[in-house]
């Protein structure tokens, strides 16, 4: 299935329900920032070790990707509600960053692109 497919699947399942009248853009971003919130929870105060033990621990897994899911749905959506093809903000923004984050500078560094 291709992200356009994705999307499609994510919204039929919105409208089914009747939800759609929830989803007006600031609703959205809002709950996107706190699905990403509630993945940054999983991961806070823990230490390497732990972030190491989250990636091979079953349950754990499920969690991150429970909140992963969430958030890739409303993101979706959120393209949806804009008419954007989810695969094209994503090329457009490899090659903005692919100009922010040139090769030859930006490789091995995890500076801002302001400091180049």
């Amino acid at each position: 299935m291709d992200i356009r497919e994705l999307q499609e699947k994510v919204i039929r399942f919105r409208d089914q329900r009747d939800w759609g009248k929830y989803h007006n853009p600031k609703d959205l971003a809002i709950s996107l920032s706190l699905e990403a919130g509630e993945l940054l929870e999983i991961f806070q105060w823990k230490t390497q070790d732990e972030v190491e033990f989250i990636k091979s621990d079953a349950e754990q897994r499920q969690r991150v990707k429970e909140e992963l899911g969430d958030i890739l749905i409303y993101a979706l959506t959120m393209a949806h509600e804009f008419g954007f093809n989810p695969s094209e903000i994503i090329l457009e923004k490899v090659k903005i960053n692919e100009k922010k984050y040139p090769v030859d500078k930006a490789k091995g560094k995890a500076d801002k692109y302001t400091a180049y």
